[in-house]
């Protein structure tokens, strides 16, 4: 029986919360591993019993478009969900008698329907073409697509009745759908990359099977767990619809890596200790220091994401949500069940160990593998070594040079025209509105008058009607009808504009119909309330939203940052550098998604959908500023935690910085890579703004491992010295030796602070 020297450790009273749960955890290792099991268990469960509470139309209503739809839903006009019934001809020119025959069989089968409010008279397109069957949908416009199917199937009945014919079926409704099936079948695409190329960096770095299946199948508990929290929470805030996405896409990232950071620290501890110290002593050194910062990157993350509830957004709110949950949960998997599992496995190693000392064979020397060893990294911090000065000027200007192309960045709502043309109903949307251009975009002006003067904002409706059909940009063959509700006080004109909706021409006549005609028609009117809604208008005011609540966001973020990584290093000037190399890693990673989608080089080097490029989504920027300030925080609290750790023990700056970067360059750069493969999977995927996130936040990541933390973070912590520590005692003392020193130089465990 092997004894082992007692250990000295601090009173439990001196002892973080995070190593008083990692002893508890290690202590009591079947306890904590079938607790986090039922967790998971109960989260999912729950979540799915309750399941996702999908936001509705009235949680999108912003700025002015919003206001118009709340008026008109109020008084019973709000715009109701369309599918339309596109017949032509499967070869050669359309035969009239055959078309009006297949017009009326679909015609006779949506009215029979519950779902159909009305059928339209099938219209002919303006070259003989085709014919149109318009069906208006009962019900709010967000919620067609769950009940769309019964329409589909009865288009397709009539395709088969009709097989001398194209009988097909598009429309708001169906488009919705075909967008959520895309969606559902990315989800499991992203499943289907990241796991297996996760599981083979993580079998590069350990070279073992169990240790690289821990990280992975913490990562996976929970993204399970998060996911059964967010369907729960969805009933409080309400989901539009991304918040798995976001949830698979954070939670294998920081999930793997909050483990990686743990592993890593537990290994180097046992090696340290020589077999002197028990794997539950082992792993209460680990959570001393790597424990502590795994808690303070999420905590990072958490309040990083949290800013984005600030920009009053549904869909932010989703993405901060999702986000929030999962960061949280893979935070807690790492300083609970974790360290169970650890104690397990050293457990096992000992017996395997006892097991080949009594067959006297030597101890088997365990192997890490990383991207790189110590004499590598060492060649690399050389620049920032022996030219600190040049090493920084030249590797910020290069990142500047990459974040120059960002000043031209232009922002579009990515809508139905960027969608991937994968998805049958926007096929057929095309062909429907090259056939009836009018379709392409629409505007809805709503108009509320007190008084109830029906009859006066008839008559200015209908003359702002005559002049937007007489203006280019309108489609002159549509008539301007106005509906007027039940009590006279509310009234909508429609009017359509022959221009895809994204397209310049829309947004002009919207801002035609804003500034000019409705001011001199309805305007002129004393005590009227009047509003312009419709795709393009829908899509003017989020952007105008979206940049409105930037400075806002973007500021509060900067301030979080400083004040979190003072409170973490104790330093202003560690503070203000961090906010600096966070702000420099994501204006680079912004100028390079500029370049790659808005100037179509994806398109050109990758074969992208023209679709997702030529402008970059709306959402996207802000959403990566703050994931990306959250994620930068994992590195520079785990990287600068250990250098401020050397620095502790008595180490001068330069060896702490260099010491410290190599000590932690390895697991650093695998979890950068493990980030790396998760985020690039969505660069694959169809959804333009997932492609445009993913392939943001991959070179970000790869940019803030390897440029940031391996080049300007040394250098500029080398030139500023005893600076770095300011204004903590360390800044005063010339080799920041404080009492407490062990005589091998380390630091004991009530005395670390970092990770």
């Amino acid at each position: 029986m092997q004894i082992r020297p007692p250990v000295r450790r601090a009173p439990v009273s001196a002892r973080s919360p995070v190593v008083r749960v990692a002893a508890w955890s290690a202590a009591n290792p079947w306890r904590a591993i079938t607790g986090w099991l039922l967790f998971v268990t109960l989260c999912l469960g729950a979540g799915i019993a309750a399941g996702t509470h999908n936001a509705g139309t009235e949680d999108y209503w912003i700025g002015e478009a919003g206001r118009a739809e709340e008026i008109a839903t109020g008084a019973g006009l709000q715009r109701r969900p369309e599918e339309y019934v596109l017949i032509r001809a499967r070869k050669g020119a359309l035969d009239p008698t055959a078309a009006r025959a297949a017009a009326r069989d679909v015609t006779a089968r949506m009215r029979r329907l519950p779902e159909v409010e009305s059928v339209g008279p099938p219209a002919p397109s303006a070259d003989g073409t085709a014919l149109l069957v318009s069906v208006t949908m009962r019900g709010p416009e967000l919620d067609a697509r769950q009940h769309v199917d019964p329409l589909l199937a009865q288009t397709a009945q009539a395709q088969r009745d009709h097989p001398g014919l194209v009988v097909e079926q598009t429309g708001s409704a169906s488009i919705s759908k075909g967008v959520n099936r895309q969606r559902s079948d990315d989800l499991a695409l992203s499943e289907a990359i990241s796991f297996p190329v996760t599981l083979v960096a993580l079998l590069v770095v350990f070279g073992s099977v169990l240790m690289a299946a821990v990280p992975l199948l913490l990562a996976l508990s929970s993204i399970a767990a998060a996911m059964g929290l967010s369907m729960l929470v969805s009933h409080l805030l309400p989901d539009a619809g991304v918040g798995n996405n976001v949830i698979l896409l954070i939670g294998m990232a920081v999930g793997v890596d909050y483990t990686l950071f743990y592993l890593k620290r537990e290994r180097e501890e046992r090696a340290r200790a020589g077999g002197r110290l028990s794997p539950r002593a082992v792993v209460e050194l680990a959570a001393a220091t790597s424990g502590r910062a795994v808690v303070v990157s999420g905590l990072a993350v958490l309040v990083s994401t949290a800013t984005l509830y600030l920009a009053a957004d549904v869909v932010f709110s989703s993405l901060a949500t999702g986000t929030v949950l999962v960061v949280l949960v893979a935070m807690a998997s790492s300083v609970t069940v974790l360290p169970a599992l650890l104690v397990r496995l050293g457990l096992r190693a000992e017996r395997r160990a006892s097991r080949r000392a009594g067959r006297g064979l030597p101890p088997r020397r365990g192997r890490e593998r990383g991207a790189g060893g110590e004499r590598l990294w060492r060649t690399l911090l050389r620049p920032a070594e022996r030219h600190p000065v040049l090493t920084l000027a030249v590797a910020v200007l290069a990142m500047v040079v990459l974040a120059l192309p960002a000043l031209g960045m232009q922002l579009r709502v990515l809508n139905r025209d960027s969608h991937s043309r994968e998805i049958p109903a926007l096929r057929i949307h095309d062909r429907m509105t090259t056939a009836f251009p009018e379709l392409r975009t629409l505007h809805q002006v709503v108009v509320r008058d007190g008084r109830g003067r029906t009859e006066e904002v008839g008559r200015a409706l209908r003359e702002l009607g005559r002049r937007a059909h007489a203006d280019p940009l309108f489609a002159a063959n549509v008539p301007a009808d106005v509906r007027v509700s039940a009590d006279g006080r509310v009234s909508v004109l429609e009017l359509a504009v022959p221009y895809r909706l994204s397209s310049a021409e829309a947004e002009r006549s919207l801002d035609r119909i804003r500034d000019d005609y409705l001011p001199a028609t309805v305007g002129a009117i004393p005590g009227v309330e009047a509003a312009v809604t419709g795709d393009a208008a829908r899509n003017v005011d989020d952007l105008d939203h979206v940049n409105g609540k930037l400075p806002l966001v973007t500021g509060l973020l900067l301030l979080v940052s400083l004040v979190m990584t003072m409170i973490v290093f104790r330093s202003v000037t560690l503070g203000l550098l961090g906010v600096l190399l966070n702000s420099l890693s994501a204006a680079a990673s912004f100028g390079l998604v500029v370049v790659f989608f808005q100037y179509g080089l994806a398109t050109t080097l990758f074969g992208f959908d023209p679709g997702a490029t030529g402008a970059i989504g709306s959402r996207v920027p802000l959403f990566l500023l703050v994931i990306l300030f959250g994620l930068s925080m994992d590195y520079q609290v785990f990287v600068v935690s250990r250098i401020r750790e050397k620095a502790v023990a008595g180490v001068p700056t330069r060896r702490a910085v260099l010491d410290g970067i190599t000590g932690s360059a390895g697991v650093v750069t695998s979890a950068a890579i493990v980030m790396v493969t998760v985020f690039a999977g969505f660069v694959f995927l169809h959804l333009a703004e997932m492609k445009q996130i993913g392939f943001s936040l991959a070179v970000a990541v790869l940019l803030d491992a390897f440029v940031i933390r391996t080049t300007i973070l040394p250098a500029a912590m080398i030139v500023l010295d005893r600076l770095n520590w300011w204004p903590s005692p360390l800044s005063r003392n010339a080799h920041g030796v404080r009492r407490g020193v062990t005589s091998d130089g380390r630091v004991p465990t009530a005395d670390r602070s970092g990770g």
